[in-house]
């Protein structure tokens, strides 16, 4: 008997699309005014928004990824969840200074929503090579301390799936052609979209 497959809940329509990115803007532009993290009441929101789930949210400048923060497992209600991910995206992501103000205008916002992430046996990397989805599927790999995820939008930088499993295990602190029995990989799918596009 195979694994089970959990089903893939349905997207968040237009309207859910939009209060997230508007709580995103608006807690980047508080950090900006104030200088702390946005307090939000899910209670406000409609009720897919207050429900637990893990997202990302990643900020592009002119083009250029300018920050990137999330979670990987639901911790509290998603519309926190991205009110947080976009405050640490903005002002708390290492590879970055803090933003400045007179980059708000030039900012582009997109959301990712995260399913729930499914263990994949593999015994062997041509094994995982077999399971996996190009263009679809988000990666977790892990190895005792050793831990580190690409989401799915990975894929159009990175579309050879070897190639992509080789620098997902550099981005863990793995060797590149490094393989054990005790790396352990999950499967995550997104709904992503952005102030622009709001593509599902």
């Amino acid at each position: 008997m195979g694994p089970m497959h959990s089903p893939e809940p349905t997207p968040l329509d237009g309207d859910e699309q939009r209060a997230l990115l508007e709580v995103a803007r608006q807690s980047i532009d508080h950090g900006l005014r104030e200088g702390r993290l946005l307090a939000v009441d899910p209670a406000a929101y409609p009720p897919r928004l207050r429900t637990p789930g893990a997202a990302f949210v990643t900020l592009h400048e002119r083009g250029e990824l300018r920050g990137c923060i999330g979670h990987l497992e639901a911790i509290g209600p998603l519309v926190r969840d991205v009110a947080e991910n976009a405050f640490a995206a903005a002002f708390r992501d290492p590879r970055f200074p803090p933003l400045q103000p007179h980059e708000r205008d030039h900012l582009e916002i997109e959301i990712s929503v995260l399913t729930a992430p499914e263990p994949l046996d593999c015994a062997s990397e041509d094994q995982l090579l077999h399971q996996i989805v190009p263009g679809r599927d988000g990666l977790i790999l892990a190895e005792e301390r050793a831990r580190g995820t690409f989401l799915p939008a990975v894929w159009e930088g990175l579309p050879d799936p070897r190639d992509f499993i080789r620098h997902l295990k550099i981005k863990a602190g793995l060797g590149p052609d490094h393989w054990s029995d005790a790396i352990r990989v999950w499967r995550y799918h997104t709904q992503s979209f952005s102030e622009d596009s709001r593509r599902t």
